[in-house]
Parts: C-alpha cells; sequence; structure tokens
C-alpha cells in the first residue's frame, strides 16, 4: 500500500473573487482567451457545415456537366410538389422509406449497422406473394392482412439470420447483410423467371400484374394509396415510444454503448440484438408488401428499388433519432421524385438526386467529427 500524503490545503479565495463571479460575455472571450460561441450558433453549426458541404459537392458536379445549379435545386426540390401525381409518388416513396428507416433505427441503437435491409425488403415482398398467389379467392382485406403479415415474418426471419450469423459465428453483420442481400435479390430474380413467370414467356419486367381489386384502394385516380402512410408513420410513433418510454428501449440503448457492461448488470444483450434485428426486419419486410400492393403491384427482379439504401443513409444522417426520421425521409423521397425531371428539363441524369443524398450524409459525419474534435 503506498504511504499516505498530506494534501495541500487550497488557497483562500481573495476578496475580490468572493461571491459569484460575472458570467463570461456572449460572444465573447473567456479569461483564457477562448472564443465563447452563442448557443443559437453552437446548436446551428453542424446542420450548417453540412448543408454547405453538401451543396458544394453537388454544384461543382453540376457546373461539370454545364448545368445551371440553381435551375437543379429548385427541379430537385420541388419537383415532387409540382403535381397531385409527382405529390402522390413522393408519399408512396416515403412511406417504405420511413419504414426501413424507422427500423434501422432500433438495429443502430444496439450498435448493429444493418446493410441487410434491402434484402429483408425483398424476402417481405416475395412472403408478401404467397398469399396472393395461393389464395387468390379470398375477400381482399383479409389477403392484405396475410400480405402484411407475411411479409413482416419474411423480413424478421430474414434478419434473424444475419443476427445469427453475427452472434453466434463471429460474422459481421455488415458482410453477412450484404451476403444476404445478393441472396434475396437471387431469390426473386429467380421466382421472376422461373416458377412465378409470366404466361407464355418468362419476362425480367415481374410476374403477371394483380387483379386491381388486390390493389391497396388509392385517391381518385391518383397512385396514392393512404394505407402506406398510415401504416408507416403508426410504425414511426410505436418505436418512438418504445424506444423512449420503456424499459426494454433503455436496455436496448445500453447495449448499444457497451454490451459487455450491459450483460454484467443484468441486460439480455444477445437476446436484445436478435430482437432489434428482427423488428428492424419485420419493419422492412412491410416495406416490401407496400411495393407489391401500392407501387408495383407484381413482383420485380429489384422489388427494393434502393429504398433499403436510402434509408440506411436517412438514418446514418439522423443518427438513428427517430424525431428526424419522418422529415428527412420525406426530404430525400422529394429529391429521388424530383430528380425524375431533370433529364427532360435538363439534360442531367436523375442520380444527381443519389449525389445530394449521399453527400449530404457524407458531410454530416464529417462536421460531427470535426465539431467534437478536442479544441
Amino acid at each position: 500500500m503506498l504511504p499516505s500524503r498530506a494534501e495541500p490545503s487550497p488557497p483562500s479565495p481573495s476578496p475580490a473573487e468572493e461571491g459569484n463571479p460575472a458570467p463570461p460575455p456572449a460572444g465573447g472571450r473567456l479569461g483564457g482567451g477562448r472564443q465563447v460561441i452563442p448557443l443559437w450558433l453552437g446548436t446551428l453549426r453542424l446542420p450548417l457545415l453540412t448543408l454547405a458541404g453538401a451543396l458544394a459537392l453537388t454544384t461543382l458536379a453540376l457546373l461539370s456537366t454545364g448545368v445551371s445549379p440553381l435551375q437543379a435545386y429548385r427541379i430537385l426540390i420541388f419537383g415532387a410538389f409540382s403535381s397531385p401525381s409527382r405529390f402522390s409518388d413522393m408519399i408512396m416513396l416515403a412511406a417504405p422509406l420511413l419504414l426501413c428507416a424507422t427500423g434501422l433505427t432500433l438495429t443502430f441503437r444496439s450498435g448493429l449497422y444493418n446493410l441487410g435491409v434491402e434484402g429483408q425488403l425483398a424476402l417481405g415482398a416475395v412472403a408478401a406473394m404467397l398469399p396472393l398467389r395461393l389464395l387468390p379467392d379470398l375477400p381482399a382485406p383479409l389477403l392484405w392482412t396475410l400480405c402484411f403479415a407475411c411479409a413482416a415474418g419474411g423480413g424478421a426471419l430474414w434478419a434473424l439470420l444475419a443476427a445469427g450469423l453475427r452472434l453466434y459465428a463471429g460474422v459481421s453483420e455488415i458482410f453477412a447483410g450484404l451476403g444476404l442481400n445478393f441472396l434475396a435479390s437471387g431469390l426473386a430474380l429467380y421466382l421472376v423467371l422461373g416458377p412465378w413467370r409470366r404466361s407464355g414467356s418468362a419476362s425480367m419486367s415481374g410476374t403477371e400484374l394483380l387483379p386491381r381489386d388486390l390493389w391497396l384502394p388509392t385517391i381518385g385516380t391518383l397512385r396514392l394509396a393512404p394505407l402506406a402512410p398510415i401504416v408507416a408513420l403508426a410504425a414511426l410513433a410505436v418505436v418512438w415510444w418504445v424506444l423512449r418510454q420503456t424499459r426494454w428501449g433503455l436496455e436496448l440503448r445500453a447495449v448499444g454503448l457497451n454490451a459487455e457492461a450491459a450483460e454484467r448488470l443484468g441486460v439480455p444483450a444477445y437476446r436484445r440484438i436478435a430482437q432489434a434485428m428482427a423488428a428492424c426486419g419485420l419493419l422492412a419486410g412491410m416495406a416490401g408488401a407496400i411495393q407489391i400492393l401500392g407501387v408495383f403491384h407484381q413482383l420485380i427482379p429489384n422489388i427494393s428499388s434502393g429504398v433499403g439504401l436510402l434509408g440506411l443513409l436517412a438514418t446514418l444522417l439522423v443518427r438513428a433519432d427517430p424525431r428526424w426520421v419522418l422529415p428527412v425521409s420525406v426530404v430525400f423521397a422529394s429529391f429521388t421524385v424530383g430528380s425524375v425531371q431533370l433529364p427532360l428539363a435538363l439534360g442531367v441524369d436523375s442520380s444527381i438526386a443519389g449525389v445530394l443524398q449521399g453527400a449530404l450524409v457524407l458531410f454530416a459525419l464529417l462536421a460531427r467529427g470535426l465539431v467534437s474534435k478536442p479544441g
């Protein structure tokens, strides 16, 4: 045992130091010469850095093709709201996107990067087709219920497969998810070209269209099926409440911070991780059911259409905060739908929307690193 040593007593405060010290001036300097940043500027610094960097990179890409950035941004931002039809398309894209992003908030909170969300959506779409093909004579509301149930189960089981590889085989969920994505896409392609091919000949365009009475009901002649955004918003509300108001949500956050420490404190870390993955797969599978019943009305090889990866970008941008998942999902859907008009209006490929979305995430991560850097 080290010998104890008497600590020197602190010096007595001088008369000038007694009492309450004066607060540092707002926006001024502390005694050591360090600049004090106003509270409002500190709050806005991160989003401003992110937006400035993303716009700068996207503007350079547009200028390199000889296109006016202002015109391109106007179409990207407002194009989805230029007509009822485009607005409907934006909502029908935002609904499955919101479901995927909502599910990913759970896996991110548990400390996992669920890159297999695309495959979980595709498996959900394949599972949703089963009652439609096996029980086509059932009443439409019952068939829709079965489709959503089968899709949720298929997506959850596909996610649990990735979780099992992570927990019991030591395979990173990133590589497991990517491999399962390819497997799910291959299965969808096999079904489209094989057992479920169109009568007469196989077609890469997809299976036979569903009968009109099995499509989700829409508003008038628009492609907007109200059930899709209702399901997505309800899922977001449930996940938000679970994460903030339940013991399960608290334990999930504890596992994400330090799984080993949480396990020592009595939290079943493996079980919580598996549950978070299953819940994410469940929501992604329901997004697949929306793609079948409300968007494409058939199974196509690329049934996910990048919705899962777009949800991943949205979740990264908001740091898995469910409060911001909805507005960012709507913004990303607006960019995607608005970009469809770019080839006709300006002769620019619609993939520029992906450049802007990816740049937002990239510079958000970079800005967080710079802001949190000490000194």
